[in-house]
């Protein structure tokens, strides 16, 4: 009878001790994932936040987790090198603060050109599945790709390295791929119409370019073109580019806005500061948001310096804080 009884109490005590095993083994997976939507809000960062922090794919999932970011838009490199992107032979060291990169040498200039022909090569015939590796291992941990940004998307990138792009961002499980609005509008003619061949949205970016009108020839080019805007670079413009203007703005395009960049700059141009100590309204911006429920994701970018003693996960944990500070 007692050999029955020890039996029959492991049988039921030994799931829950199996189920303590696994929460143990998967903490990010069960009990750390991270959530920045707030009050129907998505708080999401741009992973070029992280930039004076040299980081892999996973130290990138590591920096969102740790910076409570459950939604991000990622730059090409990081995922690009886990697929097997060939290695660039030019090594280029990070600028000064506010100086520019050393000119690059004939020679480099020609490696580089060289480079250019690999990456394309590679693009045109890679696999998506290590793509998706990513977007399943992001996913587990609780982070969304909304938006996806590689170097593949300019006048002089072939057909097939915007193809692969735009496959790369399904294959992440991304909407839309995001770039500097181009000055030519036969690039945004041709990426709209991969856009919509696809069904991937492109957003495009501006600084200090900025106007009401400045997205419209391209939203008129393709329902797949829209607007990334940055509403820090918007108000850094000054002059015509108000707060109201730049609500109103928010208010007139909001079904053509696929991602917004939230970052907090003064009017005259110069400052990028930290939350709450610029001309940006974040507050009523983030309001907006709550009160239209707009669906689009407000975008943490994180350009100002980094305080003596901090880092870039920090500082973008205070920004998310500072969101939800406002939103909840």
């Amino acid at each position: 009878m007692k050999n029955q009884l020890s039996r029959r109490d492991f049988i039921s005590v030994a799931p829950m001790a199996t189920l303590g095993l696994l929460l143990s083994k998967n903490k990010i997976n069960w009990l750390d994932k991270p959530n920045s939507k707030f009050g129907g809000v998505q708080i999401g960062a741009i992973t070029y936040s992280f930039r004076s922090m040299p980081h892999d794919i996973d130290q990138l999932l590591q920096f969102c987790i740790d910076a409570n970011v459950s939604a991000i838009e990622m730059m090409g490199d990081p995922a690009e090198d886990f697929a097997g992107k060939p290695k660039s032979p030019v090594k280029f060291s990070p600028p000064a603060r506010g100086g520019q990169r050393p000119q690059l040498t004939d020679e480099q200039k020609a490696q580089l050109a060289e480079y250019g022909k690999q990456v394309a090569a590679w693009r045109a015939s890679t696999s998506m599945d290590k793509f998706k590796e990513i977007r399943k291992k992001f996913n587990d941990a609780g982070v969304t790709i909304y938006a996806f940004k590689p170097n593949a998307f300019g006048a002089n990138n072939t057909d097939a390295e915007i193809e692969y792009g735009m496959k790369a961002a399904k294959a992440l499980g991304a909407t839309s791929v995001t770039l500097e609005l181009p000055t030519d509008s036969a690039q945004t003619k041709r990426l709209g119409d991969f856009g919509s061949k696809h069904k991937v949205y492109v957003g495009y970016h501006a600084h200090l370019q900025a106007t009401d009108t400045l997205w419209d020839e391209a939203l008129s080019q393709s329902p797949y073109n829209s607007m990334n805007l940055d509403c820090g670079h918007y108000i850094a413009v000054g002059g015509k580019n108000t707060k109201e203007s730049l609500l109103a703005l928010i208010q007139a395009k909001h079904d053509r806005i696929t991602s917004m960049h939230i970052k907090d700059r003064t009017a005259d141009g110069k400052g990028n500061l930290e939350w709450g100590k610029g001309d940006t309204p974040l507050k009523e911006i983030l309001n907006l948001m709550k009160t239209k429920k707009y669906k689009f994701p407000a975008t943490v970018e994180l350009e100002y310096d980094v305080p003596e003693g901090s880092n870039a996960v920090k500082e973008v944990a205070k920004c998310v804080a500072y969101a939800k500070e406002i939103l909840v």
